[in-house]
């Protein structure tokens, strides 16, 4: 039986590990609620408005989320294509792995296996390292750094990395990673990225917090410069999209 996400498993996630942040914001609007009273116009109004706007802001916010990790096909992968039963599959996390289980149920023949690239000094969100604690990883999943994957060139039928190379602040390290998987990819692989963008929805739904994102031409240019091309692009919803990614050679 195929593994099924608990209801608002994704939208109890977010506020779960990043629980710190909805305490910073309920204690601001009760020192704006307690200054109200003192304020003359039009502070009162600002003040007001201020109120307003960070419960429409966090509302906002966890409406997406649910949309997102809830309510939509992310999850159940019914955006991907399917290949042979016994493709050799690598799923790379950045430390919270919520899709390992579900790749293995769906393709349940495959050989999978599973990276995770967390590094405590450069991964210092404290939001994952509660979702480290609450998660155990998957059974076998080996730690490997982002320049150097244990891999033998053109073995990887399919390699995902799904919510997790966005972790990869540099630029340089990103290219570094993407040119080490095209170097294990066989030459009719592809590789699955999906992520949140640096773009007008993501705004809108998460504020400032879309900073931690990549734009499209971001991307578009660490793939291109690992020796990848696009094959095809998929918006799951709105706020998510997927890149499937070849070898630049690959013409077919």
């Amino acid at each position: 039986m195929a593994k099924i996400r608990k209801p608002f498993q994704g939208v109890f996630n977010i506020v779960r590990f990043n629980w710190h942040f909805y305490v910073i914001s309920l204690a601001f609007l009760l020192l704006v609620a307690i200054f109200y009273s003192f304020l003359n116009e039009p502070f009162r109004l600002f003040s007001a408005i201020l109120f307003f706007g960070i419960i429409l802001t966090n509302l906002i916010t966890l409406v997406v989320s649910f949309y997102v990790y809830d309510l939509s096909d992310l999850y159940k992968f019914g955006w991907l294509s399917e290949w042979p039963d016994d493709a050799a599959i690598v799923n790379i996390n950045a430390g919270f792995d919520e899709t390992s289980e579900l790749l293995k149920e769906k393709f349940k023949n495959s050989q999978l296996t599973v990276f995770d690239f967390y590094d405590p000094a450069k991964h210092t969100e404290v939001s994952i390292k509660r979702a480290r604690k609450a998660y155990p990883p998957y059974p076998n999943t080996q730690k490997i750094t982002t320049t150097r994957l244990p891999l033998a060139d053109n073995s990887a039928d399919k390699v995902f990395a799904i919510l997790s190379a966005h972790e990869i602040r540099n630029e340089e390290e990103r290219k570094l990673f993407f040119t080490e998987i095209e170097r294990a990819l066989k030459p009719d692989g592809q590789i699955i990225v999906t992520e949140h963008l640096r773009d007008p929805a993501n705004f809108l739904a998460y504020n400032i917090g879309f900073f931690h994102f990549q734009s499209k031409h971001s991307w578009l240019k660490t793939f291109d410069s690992s020796g990848l091309k696009v094959k095809k692009e998929i918006k799951i919803t709105p706020f998510i999209t997927t890149f499937i990614l070849e070898k630049n050679g690959n013409s077919s």
